[in-house]
């Protein structure tokens, strides 16, 4: 695998990143009823969302996972891949959502915004360093050129 494919992966990771980061802050605040806990019967759910307006869930937040490409054809580079945050969400009061529980409670999104933000710092140093890369080895390509010439 080339130098530049390789960088061009760390560059693609890293915009993967925050690109997820950016979601996550951005639909912090994107709450939803509490999924049931009950264990009530299918019917009895489906029966009252037929009486009751149904409100869309909390956002479900995302990470990317970054693990190396040592496999395949021509191994080299980083892959990123996005999953989905376990619990996806937590319990927290607002009483004055409609679609509070009886408690006041609604389901917001399990986003850590501290987390975030170094998510976006290691991606801007990770894209730094990638671009970095491709500019020394630009370089001593041109240099290697202009010696043979």
């Amino acid at each position: 695998m080339s130098i530049y494919s390789i960088a061009t992966s760390g560059l693609s990771a890293a915009t993967l990143r925050v690109s997820v980061a950016a979601s996550n802050i951005a639909n912090v605040s994107t709450t939803g009823p509490l999924p049931a806990s009950d264990g009530s019967g299918s019917s009895a759910s489906a029966a009252s969302s037929r009486i009751a307006p149904t409100f869309p869930s909390a956002y479900v937040p995302l990470r990317v996972d970054q693990v190396d490409q040592s496999s395949g054809p021509t191994p080299g580079g980083t892959i990123g891949t996005v999953s989905t945050v376990s619990p996806s969400y937590t319990a927290q009061s607002d009483p004055s959502a409609p679609f509070a529980n009886r408690d006041g409670l609604v389901a917001a999104p399990n986003v850590d915004l501290a987390d975030q933000f170094v998510q976006l710092a290691a991606a801007k140093y990770n894209f730094i360093a990638n671009a970095k890369v491709i500019q020394a080895y630009s370089e001593t390509e041109k240099s290697l050129l202009d010696i043979t010439t």
